[in-house]
């Protein structure tokens, strides 16, 4: 019994996802307001990320560096293979899985927060009256802003990943900056970028539309606010791991 409830639920959530999907993308009424929303979202979701990505990100490529080196200190292995590990293990999992999976916590939250709190005080439902598409109003600016903004993320984490494995390798007495330098130069293939870059828009995606819809459904005061922002992050983070296997399978395999 509590296996079919689970499952009927399961089918009952994602085709009220989809349906409000549906609303979003419906031709928006005033241009003009989309774009002004647009622009503010990608301040607030994607500048205000920055910080947080960069300090992550160096230090990740600084411990990455690190524990590649102590796994290969072998006389017989090419020092250069640090900088190697370093770069592919940033590119292909590291800038986009793992920034999405802290993003989707940090973004995720304050989506499904901002949009349960206007239910809540039925903002919403005034924007409904008014003959307003809210779902479109409220969720489309914040799905195209992800679409736009974090590729660049990722893209500046993986610049900072290697910064990190560089500093590293300043310091160093186990390799040299030129072997590093070398590593990362190594059999570079720009395809493995543009599979980032593929999966980074799907779990923008992912980390917007999720928690708005959670937000949007939210129902009761502000202990169902919290609770829907807890529950957006945790499938928004399911969605995310489950979509990375999924590409990867189709674009690597």
């Amino acid at each position: 019994m509590f296996y079919n409830y689970l499952m009927l639920s399961t089918f009952h959530h994602i085709g009220k996802y989809f349906l409000l999907l549906g609303r979003v993308f419906k031709k928006p009424d005033n241009f003009k307001l989309i774009k002004k929303q647009i622009i503010s979202e990608l301040y607030s979701l994607g500048i205000g990320s920055l910080g947080l990505i960069a300090i992550i990100s160096l230090f990740m490529g600084a411990v990455i560096c690190l524990q590649t080196a102590s796994n290969l200190n072998n006389p017989l292995l090419p020092a250069y293979l640090i900088g190697f590990a370093t770069r592919e293990s940033f590119i292909l999992e590291m800038a986009p899985t793992v920034m999405s999976l802290i993003l989707a916590g940090k973004i995720g939250s304050n989506i499904a927060s901002e949009i349960g709190a206007m239910r809540i005080t039925e903002q919403i439902d005034a924007l409904e009256i008014m003959g307003v598409n809210s779902a479109s109003y409220l969720i489309f600016p914040k799905i195209t802003a992800a679409i736009l903004f974090i590729p660049i993320i990722v893209i500046y984490s993986m610049v900072l990943g290697a910064l990190g494995g560089f500093i590293v390798s300043m310091y160093s007495s186990g390799f040299t900056m030129e072997d590093y330098i070398q590593g990362l130069r190594y059999d570079f293939k720009v395809f493995s970028i543009i599979y980032a870059l593929i999966k980074t828009v799907f779990f923008a995606v992912a980390i917007t539309s999720i928690p708005a819809y959670h937000g949007y459904y939210t129902r009761g005061g502000a202990l169902e606010i919290g609770k829907s922002s807890t529950k957006s992050v945790v499938y928004t983070s399911i969605v995310i791991l489950i979509i990375n296997y999924v590409l990867t399978q189709l674009l690597l395999l």
